[in-house]
C-alpha cells in the first residue's frame, strides 16, 4: 500500500465522522505534516502519513517536535488499521 492510499482512507474516515482533513501546503516551512485535521468542538490534530514501515524524516520529526511545544497533537499513520484510532482520540476530550 502506498502513502497517497492510506492519505484517502484518512481523508475518508475524517468526512465520514463530520469533519474535515485539510492538506498542508507550506512553501516556506518544510517538513509540515500532510493533514490539518479539524474536528467538531474545536478538536485539531496533525497527520502524517507514510508509507507501511516508513518513518519521519529528521526534518519532520523536527516539525512534529515544535508544534507539540505549542500543545498540538501530532501523530504518523503508516497502516490504515491505524485511523480509527487516532480519530477516536481526536474525539475523547
Amino acid at each position: 500500500m502506498r502513502e497517497k492510499e492510506i492519505e484517502q482512507q484518512l481523508v475518508r474516515a475524517v468526512r465520514n465522522r463530520g469533519g474535515l482533513a485539510l492538506k498542508l501546503v507550506s512553501p516556506g516551512w518544510a517538513g509540515a505534516p500532510d493533514r490539518l485535521i479539524l474536528m467538531a468542538g474545536g478538536r485539531v490534530f496533525f497527520v502524517e502519513t507514510k508509507a507501511p514501515g516508513h518513518t519521519l524524516r529528521p526534518l519532520q520529526a523536527k516539525r512534529k517536535r515544535q508544534l507539540e511545544a505549542l500543545g498540538f497533537s501530532v501523530c504518523c499513520i503508516d497502516q490504515p488499521e491505524q485511523i480509527g484510532g487516532v480519530l477516536d482520540e481526536i474525539h475523547t476530550p
